[in-house]
């Protein structure tokens, strides 16, 4: 029997038994799992250090394991990236004052409570956020999408890479093996190495690693708030930032939270059916909300006594010498922790997208395109100019998508039929020929009025100018969000009775 053949079967009997409770769990496993020789040989452990066996299909109630502390340290750990410094330090770049910049960075912190509650579809399914999206926009629909999730997670690996691999360049040069593209290309193998290891193991090895680097990371950057706040100019500055600088800086912010979306379940489909909605929201919004706050507000104080240009060296610049070197360990560290969760999506995502390889295999072909697009960003162009042309752009594809999945999810109150989100053609999600027209136009619709009224480096909307150059992109959501509910209303047909 195969791996897929078993989870099949493991849903079908879930769905007759459905246990409430983790002692029913317990006694559905005695009962039917060890009185069947052919299921004993077929139990997968997710196991620390071995690699995941699992991918997209759903997870079996007797493998799940662990508890919503578990997305505190997830979320935590893999948020504590030198990318929210740089993010704080644009802010005040687009003319804000550091109390400003600071109430942007706290309200788009909050933005992590909504990307946690939607790991509860994970809980519900067992399987990946880009399968479960397929109740939303059908399960070809869910293509397109997909694909644009997966260049997009990929292009901020390849962001975090890049920090990361200027930080250890630096490092490098400090103790005195030189400079050139020589040590620059040794700094991006061993960050590449470093990140696809831990995402390559899978599942438990990406909880264990992002929980064990979150303890140290969080002192390191704690002390980088020690040193930097104190200095920062609180001071308002000599002109009004307006609501271009405003929209702008809430642009950059929320990106990273934003770039979450697709992910959430992925994380969650190992936890026990019977984990609560509040436990997980608090546990993984509260882990995320800490640490990106904490290093936004680290970027903006930063921002306000030196040229951030640089961002690395910039903030180096405020910090005594001899905590320089842990400093370069600290920005290195936060990449690695941020790019292992997207590349180890992204093999899910992959999946999802009908490559047909297991998730180990699946993820060589990320991790190859992530160490291309890194050489590219490190050696054909501006680095600070491209990252701020990607963040303003991320947001068309990930603000509406969000909005019409979350408008889904609330919709059917995170019930799924879990046969039919793997089922194709046969299955109650491929609706019109696949699409689901509702959530296309939703989808479509966001992403018109996200293109319309973005300003960036890349392209800025027809709408920027009359608008005062505001940038609205983020109520692409908002609006995608609006119009799937217009044209559903209710809890869609295939909807499972609670």
């Amino acid at each position: 029997m195969t791996q897929q053949e078993t989870s099949r079967s493991w849903t079908r009997r879930q769905e007759t038994s459905r246990p409430e409770t983790a002692a029913d769990v317990d006694e559905v496993f005695e009962d039917e799992i060890f009185e069947d020789e052919v299921f004993k040989d077929e139990v997968f452990k997710d196991e620390v250090f071995k690699v995941e066996t699992h991918g997209i299909d759903p997870i079996p109630d007797a493998e799940r394991h662990g508890g919503a502390k578990d997305l505190f340290w997830l979320w935590f750990g893999s948020n504590l990236t030198f990318t929210y410094v740089i993010n704080g330090a644009l802010a005040v770049a687009f003319g804000l004052s550091f109390w400003q910049a600071t109430l942007v960075v706290v309200l788009s912190g909050l933005s992590f409570f909504a990307v946690s509650a939607a790991g509860l579809s994970g809980i519900r399914t067992g399987t990946a956020t880009l399968v479960i999206s397929r109740a939303a926009f059908g399960v070809r629909g869910n293509f397109p999408a997909g694909v644009l999730n997966w260049v997009v997670s990929i292009g901020y690996t390849i962001v975090n890479t890049v920090v990361g691999t200027l930080a250890l360049e630096v490092f490098l040069a400090e103790i005195g093996l030189g400079q050139g593209t020589a040590i620059r290309a040794l700094a991006l193998g061993v960050t590449l190495a470093l990140t696809f290891a831990v995402a390559m193991w899978g599942h438990a090895t990406v909880q264990f690693a992002e929980r064990w680097m979150a303890y140290v990371l969080a002192v390191g950057f704690g002390a980088l708030l020690v040193f930097v706040l104190p200095g920062a100019d609180t001071s308002a500055p000599a002109a009004a930032p307006g609501l271009s600088g405003w929209s702008l800086a809430f642009v950059v912010m929320l990106a990273g939270p934003f770039s979450y979306l697709p992910m959430p379940a992925d994380y969650t489909r190992y936890l026990p059916r019977t984990t609560s909605l509040r436990s997980i929201t608090w546990m993984g919004a509260s882990g995320g909300f800490l640490s990106s706050v904490a290093l936004g507000v680290a970027g903006v104080a930063a921002a306000t006594q030196t040229d951030m240009t640089d961002a690395v060296a910039g903030a180096e610049s405020l910090l005594p010498g001899w905590f320089q070197t842990v400093f370069l360990a600290l920005v290195l560290g936060g990449s690695v922790t941020n790019s292992i969760i997207t590349l180890y999506s992204s093999s899910l995502n992959l999946q999802v997208l009908g490559i047909p390889w297991s998730r180990s295999r699946a993820i060589v072909i990320s991790a190859a395109v992530t160490a291309v697009g890194s050489l590219a960003a490190l050696f054909l162009t501006d680095f600070t100019t491209s990252l701020l042309s990607f963040l303003s752009l991320l947001i068309i594809v990930f603000a509406p998508w969000g909005g019409v999945f979350l408008a889904d999810m609330l919709l059917r109150r995170c019930r799924y039929d879990s046969d039919a989100l793997h089922a194709g053609s046969a299955g109650a999600y491929w609706y019109r020929a696949g699409y689901h027209p509702a959530g296309m136009t939703a989808l479509l619709a966001g992403m018109l009025f996200a293109a319309l009224t973005c300003d960036s480096e890349l392209w800025t909307g027809p709408l920027v100018a009359p608008l005062g150059g505001a940038d609205l992109t983020l109520l692409g959501s908002v609006v995608s969000g609006l119009v799937y509910w217009a044209l559903v209303r209710r809890a869609p047909a295939d909807t499972p009775a609670a």
